[in-house]
């Protein structure tokens, strides 16, 4: 990449940073298969005395949901799963009688409750942040709650509806949700830093993350003190580099057949316009903006205490396919989309 280019791009990432009041970014591209940016932006620390390191290692929080989704395509590839047959064909036990189907689990119409605004949650985990809700905890929300609406007739984000997922996938393969992504994505494409954390220990070498999750006004680091498994569905803990690897991979067809990777691109449920997307579309994994002017745009945002993390596939950015991860070391509203759309934006000029 050229240095006035690059340039550019610093400039429009650091005047995001400003006006978010965000220390550093992390940021990776591909443009054609090749990776052209990998660079960082910004500080480690909020003194802003230690540089954010290029490699800095984030927990991309939900855009796991894009690799669960995509090993649920590939279990469908394989036949042991069927888009369109109901979970309890799968799960018995599963806490709701009424079918729901896979393909509207994966694309948030399934009508599962989700724990995000319950207080009973955030208190638990401010007081208590290493020890995290149990699998049952996160069922009895199910349980008590129910459905929100018929499946099929609405649309309601839903963590609670992934961690479903996750445990139809580690049922039907005997295996666990990190055997599973490694044999699919961190294995095939040599990803030396991309792991599912499962315990404080995993993440020893976490980069700070700051947040205000455990109440108070000052900004506090999440890292070796938020455990992992107050993300119900599993949480992957990668660099905005293997990040931007596997979204590429997956939209070059080198994870699963293209099909269905169509299938997860297609919009299920239109969502109207969130900036800078011009209109969000929802498909089986995936977010998409349906009226781009770089061509189909698709990917997903992670979002929790201490990072605002994104990742999109640009079809036709400059006329070339181009994959963007961005992550961030404090928590933001979406400010993660914010710096890959600033990219893309600076990619996108002749």
């Amino acid at each position: 990449m050229d240095s006035d280019r690059l340039e550019q791009i610093r400039a429009s990432v650091s005047q995001i940073l400003a006006d978010s009041g965000l220390p550093g970014a992390a940021i990776a591209a591909y443009t054609d298969g090749q990776l052209v940016l990998e660079t960082s932006i910004g500080d480690r620390d909020l003194q802003r005395t230690v540089p954010l390191p290029v490699d800095a290692r984030f927990f991309i929080y939900s855009i796991t949901k894009t690799l669960i989704a995509a090993a649920v395509l590939h279990q469908v590839h394989t036949g042991r799963l069927d888009l369109d047959t109901p979970i309890q064909h799968y799960w018995p036990e599963f806490p709701v009688a009424t079918p729901i189907t896979l393909r509207q689990i994966l694309s948030h119409t399934s009508g599962l409750p989700d724990y995000g605004g319950l207080p009973a949650y955030h208190e638990a985990m401010k007081v208590s942040p290493g020890f995290p809700w149990l699998f049952q905890d996160y069922l009895n929300v199910v349980r008590k709650r129910g459905l929100l609406f018929e499946p099929g007739t609405g649309w309601s984000y839903s963590n609670l509806g992934y961690l479903a997922l996750k445990t139809l996938l580690e049922q039907t393969t005997e295996r666990s949700l990190q055997a599973i992504l490694a044999e699919l994505f961190f294995s095939p494409l040599e990803l030396a830093h991309t792991f599912v954390a499962t315990s404080l220990e995993d993440v020893a070498d976490l980069t700070p993350g700051y947040t205000h999750a455990f109440g108070g006004n000052e900004w506090v680091n999440m890292a070796q003190r938020y455990h992992p498994g107050w993300v119900s569905h599993g949480v992957v803990v990668s660099t905005a580099a293997e990040l931007a690897t596997m979204i590429d991979a997956l939209f070059a067809g080198q994870i699963l057949d293209t099909s269905l990777v169509d299938q997860m691109a297609q919009p299920v449920h239109s969502l109207g316009p969130h900036p800078p997307l011009q209109n969000v579309g929802c498909g089986l994994g995936l977010f998409m903006d349906t009226d781009s002017p770089y061509g189909q745009v698709v990917g997903h945002s992670g979002g929790g205490p201490g990072y605002s993390i994104a990742a999109f596939h640009f079809s036709a950015l400059a006329g070339c396919p181009t994959t963007i991860a961005a992550a961030t070391n404090q928590e933001g509203n979406n400010v993660g989309v914010d710096v890959v759309y600033a990219v893309a934006q600076a990619l996108a000029e002749v």
